[in-house]
């Protein structure tokens, strides 16, 4: 918890860098070339280049630094590249390539066999001793594929020189106002290693102010308030005495500025402190407690992040949502997004999916910014040719956002780590004072966990539990919160509906609401495409159709047919289901809980896994289907990941990242039976993990949607789609197309 709710810290820099960070445990036997009981990072630099390309930096001593290309060979680049997390090198580059590097020449006539677990490990001059100059940096090209297991990857962020400071913070000075969240503005303060202190206020402009205003969370700035006079009593301990920042910086130490020095009696003669008004963005502008209304729908948004700020890059192009290539992808290009979106400057830019893959068009490539654009696509950019790029090098960021104080008004308690626990909410009580108290776990699921591990900053939800008696318990024994139902994009369960009055059935601390939280999470899709490829109707007579009967996989009419003579009518489509994610997708329930079927001798995980609808115009289900996950698999994976799930022989069952798991249409259950519908046009509707059983990054994905023609013998399906592929235009003209709106066959 922070010890000040008026102050945020954001992320720090002074260069635009791509970072790609691996900290090495270093042992007690090491050679003198390795650093003595530093941990070692590297990450690659320079333009222009991919994200598996580039100068080799390394981090000794608190200073980044390169590596000399005299000796320099293949091998010396494969131990380079696993240790930046990929597989191996295919090539290395001399004479400073991708541009010269700063500061020291860490490491010259560098001399692997190929096999060492890091650089540190290999034959050299030693630390720091070189003859080279930067004209001689050496870089490597990795083949762009991560190693199994490697955490982390390319990020693009801000680097700090520790001659300057690393964090600001607005002060408010307005006397007697009431603390309300967000700050948006004050006397701007920095922090330097003996403390925080201020920037004089002569000369300070709204390009810098704008800088300030990034940096908390906030698209713009707007003029300041006269609040000089309050503002005076702040005047002492100014330390830097002029700033020009451009205005598009995404942190205030990249502008150059001066500072006051010691011998200078009157740091700001005459002055006051520079202050900053900030305009909030949508999300955390409270008119009349009511969030301010979007104008406009924006053609760019974030998938699949953890957070509020962060996600997937995906941009709106001939009324479909698709990604953008991580080629040249910066922090300039990230702030326009970020700003764009109502957040403040970008805190990191982040390459090769690190927020997951995305699916359909990439829209984007080679995305050139200024950082004063309105929008992403008023940047220069390339169209994608095919070829050009995989879903793998998808773009993403992560934004500045303004600090809320969310986290204070929550905490968990009694779990194994940090990152589990009962769910304990602060509640004011009559008397006005705040206590801890527990919330209800009836009706508590996954989008309420979502929820709290995101207004903790914990990541993902892994489960969201509605017991949690084996969890130790402090003495908060009250509940205060019940009927809580998030939809799970809300910032803080406060903004979830909830009972007025408390009222939980299963009183008792035993029936309090818990979460486990985690840093990735899967993602299920379903391929559009393939199920109008391959739907039909197929007559199937009654006797071959008992297990399907005993598995509630037909209508409710079937009942009353005359077994074994007679027919359903089924619509059948094949299903395949990719995990886009950044987690397996595992069945909620343990394997001594699966179920055995003897029709179809396998065990069944969830007891639904997908459901199968076909709509009226109005929304009116006029006949359904569903699939229990009877064989959750990997059918296939992408190119380099193995299959880690098959149902034979009681085997595990889940859906690998990168993999899928194909339901053919020829297997039972997986069909509408449409017996009783009659001709018309209508929308078929299929939902992945419809109950929310298992955890995902992003659910709004996980419906998929068709245009149905049925003519009585023949169907026909157009337009299929994710829920959230089109924009909300084009979705709306789906749902109206001519002939569906009398449901008559047009």
């Amino acid at each position: 918890m922070r010890a000040s709710s008026w102050w945020r810290r954001p992320s720090a820099g002074t260069a635009l860098l791509l970072a790609v960070w691996l900290n090495l445990g270093v042992g007690q036997n090491q050679p003198s070339a390795q650093p003595g009981g530093d941990k070692l990072k590297l990450r690659l630099a320079g333009y222009p280049r991919k994200h598996n390309e580039g100068r080799v930096e390394v981090f000794y001593k608190g200073q980044w630094g390169t590596i000399c290309d005299d000796d320099f060979t293949l091998a010396n680049a494969h131990v380079l590249c696993r240790q930046l997390g990929f597989v191996s090198a295919t090539g290395w580059t001399h004479s400073a390539k991708y541009g010269k590097g700063t500061g020291q020449i860490w490491l010259d006539n560098v001399q692997c066999s190929g096999s060492e677990k890091g650089v540190e490990f290999c034959e050299s001059r030693g630390w720091g001793n070189s003859d080279c100059t930067h004209d001689e940096d050496a870089g490597v090209v990795c083949k762009d594929e991560r190693l199994p297991g490697f955490v982390d990857s390319n990020v693009i962020e801000m680097q700090v020189d520790e001659n300057h400071f690393q964090e600001v913070r607005l002060r408010p000075v307005a006397d007697g106002a009431p603390k309300r969240m967000p700050v948006t503005e004050g006397v701007v303060e920095v922090k330097f290693k003996d403390g925080w202190a201020r920037v004089c206020g002569l000369g300070w402009g709204p390009k810098n102010a704008r800088v300030v205003c990034g940096m908390m969370g906030f698209p713009s700035e707007r003029k300041a308030r006269n609040l000089h006079s309050a503002a005076s009593k702040l005047a002492s301990n100014i330390r830097i005495h002029s700033v020009a920042c451009a205005g598009n910086e995404v942190h205030l130490s990249v502008c150059p500025m001066e500072f006051t020095k010691g011998n200078v009696s009157v740091a700001c003669p005459g002055g006051v402190p520079a202050m900053v008004s900030c305009l909030a963005g949508p999300q955390f502008s409270h008119i009349n407690g009511k969030k301010r209304k979007i104008k406009t729908p924006s053609k760019v948004r974030l998938k699949g992040g953890a957070k509020t700020g962060e996600g997937r890059v995906e941009v709106l192009r001939n009324n479909q949502w698709g990604t953008v290539c991580d080629d040249r992808w910066n922090l300039q290009a990230a702030n326009v997004v970020c700003r764009e979106l109502g957040f403040g400057s970008a805190k990191e830019a982040l390459t090769g999916a690190r927020l997951g893959q995305g699916i359909g068009p990439i829209h984007m490539s080679e995305v050139q910014c200024t950082g004063w654009e309105k929008s992403l696509w008023n940047c220069h950019f390339k169209n994608i040719t095919l070829g050009d790029c995989k879903h793998s090098e998808d773009a993403s960021v992560r934004c500045n956002v303004p600090y809320m104080a969310y986290e204070q008004t929550m905490r968990l308690t009694g779990g194994r780590s940090p990152t589990e626990g009962r769910v304990e909410v602060a509640a004011k009580t009559g008397n006005g004072t705040w206590v801890w108290g527990l919330v209800c776990g009836e009706g508590w699921g996954t989008r309420e966990a979502t929820v709290v591990c995101r207004q903790l900053g914990l990541g993902y939800a892994k489960s969201g539990l509605q017991e949690t008696w084996y969890w130790e318990t402090n003495n908060v024994t009250d509940m205060v919160l019940s009927g809580v139902k998030c939809t799970g994009n809300e910032m803080s369960l406060s903004h979830c509906r909830h009972h007025a009055v408390v009222n939980c059935q299963k009183a008792g601390s035993r029936f309090a609401a818990g979460v486990i939280c985690s840093d990735t999470a899967s993602d299920l899709v379903l391929n559009a495409p393939l199920v109008e490829q391959t739907v039909y109707i197929e007559d199937r007579p009654l006797h071959m159709l008992y297990c399907a009967a005993e598995e509630n996989c037909l209508s409710k009419t079937a009942a009353k047919a005359n077994w074994p003579y007679g027919h359903r009518r089924l619509l059948r489509f094949s299903s395949e289901i990719h995990n886009i994610g950044r987690a397996d997708f595992r069945p909620k329930a343990g394997r001594h809980s699966w179920v055995w079927h003897e029709c179809h001798r396998h065990y069944h995980s969830m007891d639904i896994f997908t459901h199968y609808d076909l709509l009226s115009v109005n929304g009116t289900k006029v006949a359904d289907g569903h699939k229990a996950s009877f064989c959750l698999e990997d059918t296939e994976c992408q190119e380099g990941i193995s299959k880690r799930y098959e149902c034979a022989n009681f085997g595990e069952q889940g859906i690998t990242v990168a993999c899928w798991d194909l339901y053919r249409h020829d297997i039972d259950c997986q069909w509408i039976d449409i017996t009783d519908v009659k001709p018309g046009n209508y929308i078929l509707q299929v939902i992945i993990n419809p109950n929310y059983e298992v955890a995902e990054s992003d659910f709004t994905n996980n419906a998929m949607k068709c245009n149905c023609k049925y003519d009585g013998h023949r169907i026909w399906l157009h337009k299929c789609h994710l829920g959230d592929a089109f924009s909300e235009e084009a979705e709306k003209r789906f749902e109206q197309y001519p002939g569906q709106l009398n449901n008559r066959i047009s």
